[in-house]
């Protein structure tokens, strides 16, 4: 997927997977995924996805500085 934020975009496909975080199982309602990349250049983004009762409804792209990315991997491991 690929997202522009304020002129920079975000591409999960040329980004480093760092990792990915699944909460819930395929098919849930509330279910849903985060996996935290970063870009060639140090920027830090989520991409989330989930079911129709879950925190994210669409596939989406979040920038997060690296002080929230810090955040989600201590929360995440």
């Amino acid at each position: 997927m690929k997202k522009i934020i304020c002129k920079v975009e975000y591409d999960t496909e040329s980004s480093e997977l760092i990792k990915k975080s699944v909460h819930g199982t395929f098919g849930d309602a509330d279910g849903y995924e985060e996996s935290l990349y970063v870009t060639a250049d140090g920027r830090y983004f989520l991409y989330v996805n989930g079911g129709a009762e879950s925190p994210y409804t669409k596939e989406d792209i979040k920038r997060v500085s690296k002080v929230k990315a810090d955040e989600w991997l201590a929360a995440n491991n």
